[in-house]
């Protein structure tokens, strides 16, 4: 059964270890055929604003539109044929919500979302869309792991997490192992730093493992937003840290902490964490609409506007070298997109 761990099932080192190079191949193998080798694009103009080869990975083009499909499609792959027959539960603000339930509707497993009231129209709409039965909770006054484990109990539903799991980790880390193994194609050259977003920690920790577990030199820097700098600050602590219910316009990384196999993971496999504002935010959305015809939700642009930052601050980091980037997510509403690039960060 696909569950939450508990505190004290395993100690840090275990946890650190849960996933290696080989589950995020055998991920990738699990479910070639049912999620999309999304692209790798580059640009000149961001070329020259980072003064290296930008190498830009568009989960915003994976089915959902999100990365969150990947870790979906693994985790449910993994269930017994009884726990397929009985259905699954998993509980998300928008993107995991719609890759279980899209994963779940193509394999013919029942499932039920549990989705913050104000949780994006857009993803709401989805999420149903896909054939979900949705369940919302009110944000402030539900917790919603105990609406979720509730459910769970009452109806023998195995629980999909939506980053803190060996499973999903290891469908997330199949982002890292495409970029790093098509962009190295033909003698290319490696990866020499990796930008990736962080909410719950579970693509961070998985494509850390990919790119470390083919290029040890590869320098991994995970971006969050300043005002949910709780992985940050959890890094260079080493005790985990909550901050809740943050202010930030990216939704999708609002998550109060890292799990305990992602702050183990992160820790383990990561070269350093940054954050970014939700100014940053929106010029890396203008910049990805602007310059690459990209639409990019906020959480989805966190790695870019990192790459930016550190250009723009550290330039001598990056000159020369080839810089991965993965854009997680595309999904946000016309409506509130048009307002946060015309400068409206209260969207």
């Amino acid at each position: 059964m696909v569950v939450m761990p508990t505190e004290g099932d395993a100690p840090e080192m275990a946890l650190a270890d849960a996933v290696t190079l080989d589950d995020v191949r055998a991920a990738a193998a699990r479910i070639a055929g049912l999620a999309h080798r999304t692209p790798v694009r580059t640009s000149r103009a961001l070329n020259a604003m980072l003064g290296a080869t930008g190498l830009v990975k568009c989960e915003n083009e994976q089915r959902v539109g999100a990365f969150k499909f990947r870790g979906a499609c693994n985790a449910l792959a993994r269930l017994t044929p009884d726990q397929r027959s009985a259905g699954v539960l998993a509980y998300s603000s928008g993107n995991h919500a719609q890759g279980v339930a899209l994963a779940a509707g193509m394999m013919g497993v029942p499932a039920v979302i549990v989705m913050p009231a104000d949780a994006p129209g857009v993803k709401l709409a989805a999420t149903r869309g896909y054939g979900a039965e949705v369940v919302t909770y009110e944000r402030g006054r539900e917790v919603r792991e105990e609406v979720g484990a509730r459910l769970a109990a009452a109806r023998g539903l195995a629980i999909v997490p939506p980053y803190d799991h060996p499973d999903v980790i290891a469908g997330q880390g199949t982002v890292g192992l495409e970029l790093v193994e098509e962009t190295g194609a033909e003698g290319a050259g490696p990866v020499d730093v990796l930008f990736v977003c962080v909410g719950g920690g579970g693509l961070l920790s998985g494509c850390a493992v990919a790119a470390k577990g083919l290029d040890a030199r590869t320098r991994v820097v995970g971006v969050e937003p300043a005002s949910a700098d709780d992985a940050k600050r959890s890094f260079e602590s080493g005790r985990l840290c909550v901050v809740r219910e943050p202010m930030t316009i990216a939704d999708g990384a609002r998550t109060p902490c890292l799990g305990r196999y992602t702050f183990a993971m992160v820790r383990r496999h990561v070269d350093a964490m940054m954050t970014v504002t939700d100014e940053e935010l929106r010029e890396a959305m203008v910049f990805a609409f602007e310059r690459m015809k990209m639409v990019v939700e906020p959480a989805g642009a966190l790695a870019m506007a990192g790459a930016m930052r550190v250009a723009r601050e550290r330039p001598e980091e990056l000159r020369g070298r080839r810089v991965g980037i993965v854009v997680s997510g595309g999904n946000i509403d016309a409506a509130r997109f048009a307002r946060i690039i015309q400068g409206d960060l209260t969207a």
